[in-house]
């Protein structure tokens, strides 16, 4: 049975997790073998020499939440791919999770359907983002214009929007006003086709240009 694909869940809510366990063993080729209530849960109970392939994991928990979670496995067990679900749909979540490692984000009033496909794409081709982090801005989008092609300032903006500082403290860390910062976004979104601040981030983890 080496085709069965193992999945962790840890998320907070009781009743909600055992549902998840319950509808995901539903699923061909993917059964659940750890269940926990926050990080701090999910570490105790691991045992590093039978990893799950997928970690569903829930962003805000007590004791160790998510993005902390995120960054202890991508330190620590790299090979244990991480599917975000959670209820927060902010484009600073999603770039948190994204640079902690996270493989695909999905809200929790996503349909059993679409939690089914994401399983399946992170597995292959390794990635799931769907209309709310298009998989198409990590797939193609931007990949084909270079990172020497934009101008050192459009360099700086787009890490500095990397990070979870808002545009207007971005255009203070550069000096510049707010108007500024909204003319190096747009020219960004025409130049690498993208249509968010998570497509920008989601280029610049591509092409080197912040660390995840």
């Amino acid at each position: 049975m080496n085709d069965i694909r193992k999945i962790a869940i840890v998320d907070d809510h009781t009743m909600f997790r055992r549902g998840l366990c319950s509808l995901i063993n539903l699923f061909p080729g993917y059964t659940v073998v750890l269940d926990a209530a926050n990080g701090n849960d999910f570490i105790r109970q691991l045992n590093p020499d039978m990893l799950p392939d997928i970690l569903l994991l829930d962003i805000a928990m007590p004791e160790m939440d998510g993005f902390a979670l995120a960054t202890w496995l991508k330190n620590n067990h790299p090979s244990v791919k991480v599917l975000a679900l959670s209820t927060m749909d902010s484009d600073i979540a999603i770039i948190r999770m994204i640079k902690a490692g996270a493989r695909g984000y999905l809200l929790k009033d996503a349909e059993p359907s679409e939690l089914r496909r994401a399983f399946d794409d992170v597995m292959s081709p390794g990635y799931y983002y769907n209309d709310l982090v298009s998989r198409k801005l990590l797939l193609s989008s931007g990949a084909e214009v270079p990172a020497d092609r934009l101008t050192d300032r459009e360099q700086t903006f787009l890490k500095l929007a990397c990070s979870e500082k808002t545009y207007y403290e971005i255009a203070k860390e550069m000096f510049v006003s707010e108007r500024t910062v909204d003319g190096y976004r747009d020219a960004l979104f025409k130049k690498l086709q993208v249509t968010s601040r998570v497509g920008l981030v989601l280029y610049a983890v591509k092409n080197g240009l912040i660390l995840v």
